[in-house]
């Protein structure tokens, strides 16, 4: 049914489908929901909007109530984006490894946003929802959202995604590929399918690491391990799960969901989250498995916009070792910014410092190397700007020659790790320099980075 409504609102849903037509599907044909188009960005507008709304009708929101939740990610923003058109003010308690884009994009849209550790469990103060609880507990007027107990986040998917997913199949479904996070959407569309098509099997994508799997294929799990693919996976089985039509569960590192979700931009043109990374890789296998055809769905859960700084970001896949920078040997494997590779952050000489400066804060970088042809004349950094300028906003156009310092330490690429530390312990970085020509530079952080890196010994 088309409604009449002109708000943002009435745009949540009735997303685009589209087939896979690039990519190894086997004797399968993949279908894959554009959750992405969604006006929040995700798939879980869905959910924000049902729980908000069924908070209204049973009188638990009322006019000028405040909303609770906690969220590891999008459900975040679905609900930032609801309450404030409906103008409600909105309080979220996120973990700290969610990805910037989408704490900014939270702030923006007027949510308080509390960050809180990632790396404690359920029963400790600090654990999101926990947390959440106590500060709904303690408000007055709140509205605690508690998704991972709330009726209606399946009621969401039962009633609106499963619905479109058979329309737009034309009733043919013979597979499809989900995640579970807070499992509303595992659940809503296993109710609906079971209903309309109890044949349909359901296959599970769970980062290495979650418990998902292991308890769909033993009915137990120990302890969890720890993942970087966002929005999917847990450490316990949530409350409203229903496993009873999944047929199958594939465990995806988060090497596979980063390279899969790359494979899906450079091939289909789709832009999508790590969630989606893991559900497509997921999807792919349980098709090129297949030995006879099939018509399997799977979700594009949200846009890669969100992870431009984290999966698609070359510094951030090097640093967490799911990118591998060729190997030759000393000094230059610690280099993060290669300059043969163009991923330098340096300024020139004659440069002005306004320009220098405003590089500077773009690349998040309290000092840069000074080049002029390759060659190292100098090093500009955040103390040599403070004396040159020393308020005067007009010194901004003063060129980089005249505030840079010229006693630069270099290493070669065969100096010594005692050498490298003797330059940190005398607080500057590292430039590396190889007959004369600039390599790049190593701080502290690209030392601590290279060192979590290499293998654990056995």
């Amino acid at each position: 049914m088309e409604m009449q409504d002109n708000s943002v609102l009435s745009l949540i849903g009735n997303t685009p489908l589209v087939r896979v037509s690039h990519l190894d599907t086997g004797p399968c044909e993949l279908y894959l929901k554009l959750e992405s188009h969604n006006p929040g960005g995700s798939i879980k507008d869905r959910i924000a909007l049902t729980m908000i709304e069924a908070a209204e009708r049973d009188g638990k929101l009322k006019p000028g109530g405040v909303i609770i939740e906690a969220t590891a990610g999008n459900t975040g923003l679905g609900l930032a984006l609801v309450a404030a058109q409906k103008g409600y003010p909105l309080t979220l308690v996120v973990p700290d490894k969610m990805s910037r884009e989408k704490i900014l994009h939270l702030q923006a849209l007027g949510a308080q946003v509390v960050l809180t550790r990632s790396d404690v469990g359920k029963g400790h103060p600090e654990y999101y929802q926990d947390m959440a609880a106590r500060i709904a507990s303690e408000t007055p007027g709140a509205y605690y959202i508690d998704q991972f107990n709330n009726p209606a986040n399946p009621l969401a998917h039962e009633t609106t995604t499963g619905p479109e997913i058979f329309r737009q199949m034309n009733g043919e479904v013979d597979a499809v590929v989900v995640g579970v996070g807070s499992s509303g959407t595992l659940t809503g569309l296993t109710r609906f399918f079971r209903a309309q098509s109890p044949a349909t099997a359901f296959v599970l994508a769970d980062p290495v690491g979650s418990v998902m799997a292991d308890y769909v294929e033993t009915g137990s799990f120990g302890q969890a391990g720890s993942w970087l693919i966002e929005g999917i996976g847990e450490d316990f089985i949530p409350p409203l799960t229903d496993l009873s039509m999944v047929k199958r569960a594939f465990r995806i590192s988060d090497q596979e969901s980063f390279d899969t979700a790359q494979q899906l931009l450079s091939s289909e043109g789709i832009l999508a989250g790590s969630s989606s990374g893991a559900l497509l890789a997921a999807a792919l296998r349980y098709c090129r498995e297949q030995t006879v055809p099939k018509r399997v769905v799977t979700l594009v859960c949200d846009s890669g916009n969100k992870y431009l700084s984290k999966m698609y970001n070359r510094d951030w896949l090097v640093d967490q070792g799911m990118l591998r920078l060729p190997e030759v040997g000393g000094l230059t494997d610690l280099i993060v910014r290669r300059h043969q590779d163009g991923s330098t952050v340096s300024c020139h000489p004659d440069e002005p410092l306004n320009v220098a400066y405003q590089r500077m804060r773009l690349h998040d970088v309290s000092q840069m190397p000074v080049l002029d042809d390759d060659k190292v004349v100098g090093v500009l950094d955040e103390w040599d700007l403070l004396l040159s300028v020393h308020g005067e906003p007009e010194n901004f156009r003063q060129t980089v020659a005249t505030a840079m310092s010229g006693h630069v330490r270099t290493l070669s690429p065969q100096a010594s790790l005692q050498d490298l530390l003797q330059v940190f312990n005398d607080g500057h970085i590292a430039l590396i320099v190889d007959k004369g020509r600039y390599l790049g530079l190593i701080t502290q952080a690209d030392l601590l980075s290279f060192w979590r890196r290499q293998p654990r010994a056995a």
